[in-house]
């Protein structure tokens, strides 16, 4: 049969048609997500001196504890001095206006350089986990470049107070220092040369800006963002109102907005060339699906509004020695740099009032485009939608039973003007649950393979995250398309579309409802995915709900179908084979065979009668006569076995709904698809539960392929054979596949720890606990040939740590050249506490060790004080002392083999049970939460203790009583320095083992602040 209407909502068409829509769509989005824009010249920066000096910053590991932190900040002050005097011995023409220049552009620039080698922090830290918190002492090292904005005070009035909003300058961060395990080449080498080329270019004759820029080369990030919080000490601190913050949370790529403070600020990244981003990241990373911290954080708990812009993978790379200029490229470099310079061009630049705060929305378009607006606009949009919708259809529902074409949920009507007619069959309501059934099949399909994946070889995703989407997707789609398209074989009904749609529409209205109570109550604006889903369906569904209106009136249709049956080419299927018309033609005729003068039914040429009802008088008889002469139903052909009135329906108009149900959703989804695939699919490494990576993707499955519904009882059965057969081999793939690869290692934490005083040595490896993956690394190792490790369940959920006995590490320097012997064990550290003389639980302590300047006291009981030699006045808007106490006391000095001294305070036995008694109230007092019960239960498991050491006496250490303290409590605990350098090979023998021997799926990346931790116990 020749096609008439090649866009008809026939199988060809509608498969052809979709089809192309999506995989066109889904190629352009991996396209856009995996390629970089091409590196282009921007004028005033220069690509190529940036990537030499980022080569230079990546020459090896540098740690805020180690040598090579020294040189890379010295070649820094170098860098930066050489930069500002080239700039400097640039003139630009002079122009003249009569007697006077009008152009003072030909001046340098006033730049001002800071080595900051003053500032120093006392901080503390409520962990998240149920133990108490821990302070920190830091001496910073930052470097900070102030250029003098052309309004900014030429005196030094902006070092001494806080400037209004809009007012102030603009901070650009970057952190210099790496992890010891990585080179530091995106988290956050490109950051450093970002800001390099930022001075260069607003040092730049002519190129002065509004207000000033501080651009912070802040040192110590990696441990505890201790760079960023030493520079809240420094006086250009308060002279900001906004930020930008430069980071790396993977290892090349682009460079996504993956939080902002608010709407306004966020505006001025709008100005970027490629922005890349969506708030769903935000969302994320708040709700700590991401467990890393930035400086962006510290910036905001000091007042400032501001942009954290950050490199966000291949996780896999991130913090290992593949973070590296290798592994990254010049195109990633300019990504960050023009986004940098563009968003900080329009911070200096704009008048926008930054005092309104306003949470917002914002993403991207293909890198192309980038929509930001209010949270509050939103929430508007999100409750007018939630109204307008159902009136909208309540009304066309309305208008439709007035005007006597409510087909939709209709079994039957009678004919008008015919007295004592039984009612005609409609069959309106035919499939009205077939869609509901189906998708709660194939979504059940689909939640099923996750489970299996998680329960068989959850870690496949993390090197093969396409494996698992495809089968996903293919899953889905299959199983929808059995479920409807079988229905449709056995119960035709023309109104299958409408249905489905309709259905759409509701559950997106419900969904719409919790996201809007989202909104409004969490602040939670990844909901923008939801209204913009929902809109478009809400549309499509009015549309086809206005097609009905094409229909003829259910009396009129009934009436018609009571005089005249109609011709055999009303029968006939629009688009069926000819066995398929043969067999529909048979089961006609057998129906005719079985009918009777009451009943109207479509019958082939032969069969044909016209029947009539029996009438009351002549009169009505000739009334029905008239009508059947003028108004006898046009002869059309209908689909297959489809209702006969749906012949009235518009055949085209299916593409205008598919086009406003699923392009614009499928974008949306498709990009937040991408990025959270690959920010989360690698977090397992990290400890985060696969379950809610594989929920997230099966949830997201759905969402964007549920467009496709209201057309899946048209298609071919070409595509779902397909669909099946790829479904079944990336399911065998995912249960079976290897999950690592050298281009995706799985990451393992190394630390050794030696007890300075017996001599024992013990490496801890921390990994994912699932299949071996750990102990056979382990046993890989030439040290543990003999040995059999010890495993226990490790600090986060699905990680287990794995120790046995090292090699002993070389980190103290021989102590001459000639003997070259290394000192003692016991030499590496010092350490010594007191009691002070009548002082109630408070100590002196000194402390010092060897080629470090990090060390740290932990203590057993938490202490309620500190006081560290040399350190300035408290900030009071950084605690010194952890909520309950601190278990820890991290120092950190800018010289090294620093002899610390200070005190510790601690409370006695009645002060820490009052202090656990008002902590426990507290914890009742609030909303129970499964961190909440289990911190509450252990603030009364040591409430119990401390009742029991109450109630027997314990000894006071002869160093105690030689003091002559008269304090009523005692504390223990250890003393402990750090080693972290690890650039010259034989330093610490046993990381140098697992770099060699382990499998090359593996990466190793640190487990705490240093790679070697040496400590002795201590009691008083």
């Amino acid at each position: 049969m020749k096609l008439k209407n090649p866009l008809s909502f026939t199988p060809v068409p509608v498969t052809i048609v979709t089809a192309a829509v999506y995989i066109i769509l889904i190629v352009a989005l991996l396209i856009d997500h995996h390629t970089l824009p091409r590196s282009e010249s921007i004028d005033g920066i220069d690509l190529d001196v940036a990537w030499r000096d980022l080569q230079t910053i990546t020459t090896g590991f540098h740690p805020f504890n180690s040598h090579q932190n020294d040189e890379i900040r010295g070649w820094l002050l170098a860098r930066l001095e050489s930069i500002v005097q080239t700039n400097a011995k640039k003139r630009l023409p002079v122009q003249i206006a009569g007697d006077k220049r009008n152009n003072s552009s030909e001046e340098a620039v006033p730049v001002t350089i800071f080595s900051d080698i003053i500032s120093n922090i006392s901080d503390a830290v409520n962990t998240s986990s149920t133990r108490s918190g821990y302070s920190t002492y830091f001496e910073g090292t930052n470097i900070i470049v102030y250029i003098r904005g052309s309004e900014d005070d030429p005196a030094d009035g902006w070092m001494h107070q806080q400037k209004a909003p809009g007012q102030g300058g603009v901070l650009v961060s970057a952190h210099y220092d790496s992890v010891s395990t990585g080179y530091g080449a995106t988290d956050d080498g490109v950051g450093i040369i970002t800001i390099l080329q930022l001075v260069y270019y607003f040092s730049s004759p002519g190129r002065q800006p509004k207000r000033g820029i501080v651009l912070l080369l802040n040192n110590g990030e990696e441990d505890f963002l201790n760079g960023a919080r030493a520079f809240t000490q420094h006086p250009l601190s308060r002279f900001p109102t906004t930020f930008l913050n430069l980071e790396g949370a993977g290892a090349g790529g682009k460079a996504t907005l993956f939080r902002s403070s608010t709407t306004e600020v966020t505006k001025s990244y709008k100005s970027s060339k490629h922005p890349f981003g969506s708030v769903v990241s935000a969302d994320g990373f708040r709700r700590g699906l991401v467990r890393s911290g930035t400086d962006y954080s510290i910036f905001e708990q000091i007042g400032l509004q501001g942009l954290d812009v950050a490199f966000y993978g291949p996780r896999s790379r991130y913090h290992t020695n593949q973070d590296d200029t290798r592994h990254t490229s010049k195109a990633s470099v300019s990504h960050m740099l023009s986004a940098a310079l563009a968003t900080t061009k329009d911070l200096i630049g704009t008048s926008e009032d930054y005092s309104m705060k306003s949470d917002g929305v914002w993403f991207d378009l293909f890198g192309s485009a980038f929509v930001v607006f209010r949270l509050h606009t939103l929430f508007a949009l999100s409750v007018t939608l939630l109204v307008i919708a159902p009136a909208t259809l309540a009304a066309i529902g309305a208008f439709l039973y007035r005007s006597d074409r409510q087909y939709i949920l209709s079994g039957s009507s009678r004919p008008r003007d015919l007295d004592n007619s039984e009612p005609v069959s409609i069959k309106g309501r035919r499939g009205v649950f077939r869609w509901p059934v189906a998708f709660i099949i194939s979504t059940a399909v689909v939640l099923a393979l996750a489970v299996l994946i998680v329960r068989v070889n959850p870690l496949v995703i993390y090197g093969s995250p396409y494996a698992v989407w495809a089968m996903m997707m293919s899953a889905w789609l299959a199983v929808a398309w059995l479920c409807v398209y079988t229905a449709d074989r056995y119960r035709p009904t023309a109104f299958q579309r409408l249905y489905t749609i309709l259905w759409m529409s509701l559950a997106a209205w419900a969904v719409m409802i919790v996201a809007t109570i989202l909104e409004q109550k969490q602040q939670i604006a990844g909901t923008y995915l939801i209204f913009f889903y929902h809109a478009p369906i809400f549309l499509a569904v009015t549309v086809t709900l206005l097609e009905v209106f094409g229909l003829p009136k259910k009396t009129n249709y009934a009436m018609d179908l009571q005089i005249t049956g109609p011709t055999q080419s009303d029968a006939q299927p629009l688009d069926a084979s000819n066995d398929d018309a043969e067999e529909q033609q048979e089961n006609r005729i057998e129906d005719d065979e079985e009918a009777d003068e009451r009943t109207s039914l479509i019958r082939g040429a032969e069969h044909r009668r016209t029947t009539f009802k029996r009438y009351s008088s002549p009169h009505q008889r000739e009334e029905v006569e008239e009508h059947e002469r003028l108004e006898a139903p046009k002869r059309k052909k209908v689909y297959g076995l489809e209702q006969p009135w749906s012949h009235a329906l518009p055949s085209y108009l299916w593409i205008l709904e598919f086009l406003l149900v699923a392009p614009f959703p499928l974008i949306l989804l498709g990009q937040v698809s991408l990025l959270l695939t690959t920010a989360l699919s690698q977090t397992l490494a990290d400890g985060s539960s696969p379950l809610i990576v594989y929920l997230f993707i099966s949830v997201l499955t759905i969402l964007i392929l549920s467009p496709l519904a209201p057309y899946l009882h048209r298609y071919t059965y070409h595509i779902p054979l397909f669909l099946t057969l790829v479904a079944l081999g990336t399911l065998i793939y995912n249960l079976t596949a290897f999950p690592f690869s050298p281009s995706s290692r799985l990451k393992l934490r190394f630390i050794q720890q030696l007890d300075l005083d017996t001599g024992a040595n013990n490496v801890t490896i921390t990994g994912i606990s699932h299949s071996n993956y750990l102990e056979n690394t382990i046993h890989a190792l030439p040290s543990n040939f003999n040995q059999t490790p010890t495993c226990t369940l490790g600090p986060e959920p699905n990680l287990q740590q794995c120790t046995y006995t090292g090699i002993p590490p070389k980190v103290i320097p021989l102590v001459n050249s000639y003997t070259e012997k290394l000192p003692l064990y016991h030499q590496w550290l010092t350490f010594n506490i007191t009691t002070l003389p009548n002082k109630t639980n408070t100590a002196r302590f000194t402390l010092q060790g060897l080629n470090t300047r990090a060390c740290k006291l932990v203590f057993d009981t938490p202490i309620s004080d500190f006081k560290i030699q040399g350190s300035g006045p408290n900030d009071p808007r950084f605690p010194k002392i952890a909520d309950g106490g601190s278990r820890e006391l991290r120092l950190w000095s800018r010289t090294w083999g620093r002899q610390w001294r200070g005190t510790i305070s601690w409370l006695d036995g009645d002060e820490e049970l009052e202090l656990l008694q008002d902590q426990i109230a507290d914890f009742s007092a609030k909303k129970p939460t499964n961190k909440g019960k289990e911190h509450k239960k252990e603030l009364k498991g040591r409430k119990e203790l401390v009742l029991g050491q109450a109630n027997r006496p314990h000894t006071q250490t002869t160093r105690k009583k030689k003091a002559g303290g008269g304090g009523s409590g005692h504390i223990t605990g250890h003393a402990v320095c750090l080693w972290s350098d690890a650039n010259v090979p034989g330093t610490i023998p046993a990381l140098d083992e697992m770099w060699k021997f382990a499998p090359d799926w593996v990466a190793v990346t640190k487990a705490g602040d240093g790679l070697v931790e040496g400590w002795k116990r201590w009691v008083i």
